[in-house]
């Protein structure tokens, strides 16, 4: 017989008595803590030797070819580079503890603050991107699975494989020269007008809300102008995984016995497929939501330099261009803490509605 009281502390286990709640607390913080705290670190250590070993000086990088030796030593010394890699790593992750992550050598200023200054335009941007593939990417994957093989699902799945496979930085020129230079029905690159741009008042740092709390709708209207095409191409690109995902767990769950027996009792298709199928992959597609809308965040890097949005991905590829590793570090990590942060929510939101994984 399997061993039931694995969970349970010793001192209580096979008396009849309750467990601690203190010690199940403890328990579960530390199921749940302790993978998240090594994967950082893993992270952390990872990026910090690989970059160390990348051909990029990053001394050099800050005085230019033309610096004398003595100049050379001067800053090696001042970044802490004449000490040997453990140490610096020891040093590095003391100061992560802190939250410093030292300052970037591209601008000069606490990487902290720099990602402080450039994450909002990406969270709005990535934010916008995921309703528009989830609005249109679960509906589409479940009518879809409803039709499965007629015409309709070909072409859902037909709009699925360009969103695959057209790069985004294509669709992005693509839609400027179009949507921009011919018709003028949007916005041009960057977040907002250059004559609007002192118009707002910075209050959360997303311009979308910040102008429609002040109620300056010109504003707004130009501010959506400028992220709704590369929102679009990056929701596209979302929605074509999403509709593919939810497909996939649509024509799994459509092929159960449930689905028969509701429809033998007079359930209409779209009632059994919407209140009865859904439902039970409600959670699984919740969590394809949660990774795309994880890799958005980190991946518009393509999206924002063709539409020259002042954002995170943008930030981070200049730091690998000048090897500036304390940005990258601080970047990689902060990539990390959103990958595991949605991860464990997903895990949290199965064990909720899911009952066979308590």
């Amino acid at each position: 017989m399997a061993d039931i009281t694995h969970s349970v502390p010793r001192e209580s286990a096979g008396n009849g008595t309750k467990p601690n709640p203190a010690m199940v607390v403890l328990s579960i913080l530390g199921r749940t803590l302790l993978p998240i705290f090594v994967t950082l670190f893993g992270l952390a250590a990872l990026t910090f030797f690989i970059g160390r070993m990348l051909p990029i000086d990053p001394v050099a990088s800050i005085l230019g070819d033309n610096a004398t030796q003595e100049a050379y030593d001067q800053m090696s010394k001042a970044l802490g580079m004449d000490k040997p890699l453990w140490y610096q790593f020891g040093v590095y992750v003391k100061g992560i503890l802190s939250l410093d992550f030292g300052n970037a050598l591209t601008t000069g200023k606490p990487v902290m603050d720099d990602i402080a200054r450039v994450f909002p335009a990406t969270i709005e941007l990535a934010t916008l991107a995921i309703i528009i593939g989830t609005g249109f990417g679960i509906p589409a994957g479940v009518v879809s699975a409803m039709y499965r093989n007629s015409w309709l699902d070909n072409a859902i799945r037909f709009t699925g494989l360009i969103g695959y496979s057209a790069p985004n930085f294509w669709l992005g020129l693509m839609g400027l020269v179009l949507f921009y230079a011919s018709l003028g029905w949007i916005g041009g690159p960057g977040r907002i007008d250059f004559i609007y741009e002192f118009d707002i008042e910075p209050i959360t740092g997303f311009y979308l809300i910040d102008t429609a709390l002040a109620g300056n709708w010109e504003v707004f209207r130009n501010v959506f102008g400028h992220i709704i095409l590369p929102a679009s191409i990056l929701g596209f690109g979302a929605l074509a995984y999403i509709s593919r995902m939810t497909r996939s767990f649509m024509i799994e769950q459509l092929a159960q016995e449930y689905i028969v027996t509701a429809r033998v009792k007079g359930l209409s298709w779209a009632r059994t497929v919407w209140i009865h199928a859904f439902r039970n992959v409600a959670v699984q597609v919740m969590t394809v939501v949660a990774l795309s809308y994880a890799f958005l965040l980190e991946g518009a890097v393509l999206t924002e330099t063709v539409f020259a949005w002042p954002g995170f991905g943008r930030y981070l590829t200049n730091a690998l261009l000048v090897g500036d590793m304390n940005a990258v570090v601080g970047c990689s990590l902060l990539v990390g803490v959103i990958f595991v942060t949605l991860n464990l929510i997903c895990d949290l939101l199965y064990r909720v509605f899911d009952p066979r994984t308590r």
